[in-house]
């Protein structure tokens, strides 16, 4: 706990501060002792979503303490149980003596969940602005300031697979940050898995809660000489420290693409739909400020809620790439719109069996499509959110750009994650009369 203070004063040194820690458990023993992975789970286990979402100051936020917003939690990790645990591996269980005589050389080392209630992590902090002086700066890693900045290990069993920010602003607003590994669930399911939290809390009945562990007991086989999919990118093996490491720093960017910015965007680019030509947009963009180097390759993850399994918990999200015949920086917007809408080549079963470590987002260029996902559906007491923005960690270093729909559905939030080096020039080749940061 001292040590992730400590961390916790260096992410978040200058406006927001005072991070306190504490920890909420399931109200009952969980049943279950394992939670298996599945293996699209372990594809995306070195990524890390990260959710903020902002309450205007006023009366129902300012009633809103601490303890009003842990007490539903204690049922809703009864029935997300898996969420409450820690990684582990089969061989960690053995008695320290069998492993130190050998017993555990050969034994499985494939993770799971070990569903021990062991909790999530509460960080309370404060901020010294106000919340519409913090959306209106252009600044990057304003996520990362309201998420708590942990990932799996290097000590895994310690390590929570979900962190919850309470951040309180100096004008009495409010903005819940959450810190989920990917490696329990996409988007997706880390949406609706909040979103049940808010109907407990406002006294309503949540959805129905259908948590099913895999049967995949095959360790994932070293890699093999076959090259990995072109959507990702080999990496590792990693071992107990679930990053990647990058050869340069990373930083979340926001903008908002207003409805008419998106009309504008629609009427010179022509036909498409708005992920796809936001995400034209951004590919041109970004192959402009790339002097020198191709971007002709991307990657594109979407969530499609009609094809869900129905599972809870889950990464069911589908990967695939496309490839530009020309240089994008050359090409119009509406050509690479039309790339992404027709010619994304489907490689979900390939990521998903490959047998080594990959990056997935952040491999090529990576645009993420939440059109689909419920993100305002995190009603404290009835307020909706004034507005939410996600961003990720653990992306490799050729970036993802996440575009979801804004407040009123009819605008874009756009967060890109780019080498830090790069956001500057981003923000000057988009340009204001597109564009305005929100």
């Amino acid at each position: 706990m001292g040590l992730e203070k400590n961390e916790a004063a260096a992410a978040g040194a200058g406006a927001v501060h005072g991070h306190r820690l504490s920890t909420v458990v399931p109200s009952s023993v969980t049943e279950v002792e394992k939670y298996e992975l599945a293996e699209a789970d372990l594809a995306f286990r070195l990524h890390y979503l990260r959710g903020v979402y902002y309450y205007a100051a006023g009366e129902t936020v300012r009633g809103v303490t601490t303890k009003v917003l842990k007490d539903p939690m204690f049922p809703w990790l009864d029935a997300y149980y898996p969420v409450a645990g820690r990684v582990r591996r089969p061989v960690d269980d053995q008695p320290q003596q069998q492993v130190e005589e050998g017993e555990g050389e050969g034994a499985s080392r494939r993770p799971y969940v070990k569903c021990n209630d062991c909790g999530v992590r509460i960080v309370e902090a404060l901020c010294d602005r106000d919340l519409d002086e913090w959306l209106r700066d252009d600044a990057a890693d304003r996520v990362k300031q309201l998420c708590y900045d942990k990932v799996l290990g290097p000590e895994l069993f310690f390590s929570p697979l979900l962190y919850v920010q309470v951040t309180n602003f100096k004008c009495g607003a409010m903005a819940l940050g959450f810190s989920w590994a990917h490696l329990i669930g996409d988007v997706a399911s880390a949406t609706t898995c909040f979103n049940n939290w808010a109907k407990i809390l406002a006294g309503k009945n949540p959805d129905a809660v259908t948590v099913t562990p895999v049967n995949e007991p095959q360790d994932r086989a070293p890699a093999a000489a076959a090259p990995p999919p072109r959507s990702v990118k080999q990496v590792g093996p990693i071992e107990d420290y679930w990053l990647a490491p990058t050869g340069v720093d990373m930083a979340c960017y926001s903008f908002h693409v207003t409805e008419p910015m998106l009309n504008t965007l629609q009427e010179s680019a022509g036909a498409g739909g708005a992920f796809e030509l936001v995400s034209a947009l951004m590919w041109q963009t970004v192959a402009k400020i790339r002097v020198g180097k191709e971007v002709t390759t991307v990657t594109v993850v979407r969530t499609d809620m009609s094809a869900r399994s129905g599972n809870s918990l889950g990464n069911e999200e589908k990967v695939g790439y496309v490839e530009a015949g020309s240089p994008p920086a050359k090409s119009d917007v509406s050509e690479l719109a039309a790339l992404l809408s027709k010619n994304v080549v489907d490689e979900t079963a390939a990521v998903v069996g490959f047998p080594g470590d990959v990056v997935i987002y952040g491999a090529n260029l990576t645009f993420v499509d939440m059109e689909q996902v419920d993100l305002y559906g995190l009603e404290i007491k009835g307020q909706r959110p004034a507005h939410v923005e996600y961003g990720m960690a653990g992306v490799g270093e050729e970036g993802a750009v996440l575009v979801q729909p804004d407040a009123d559905g009819r605008g874009r939030v756009v967060t890109a994650v780019l080498p830090k080096d790069e956001v500057a020039s981003l923000r000057a080749a988009l340009g204001s009369s597109l564009l305005q940061a929100a």
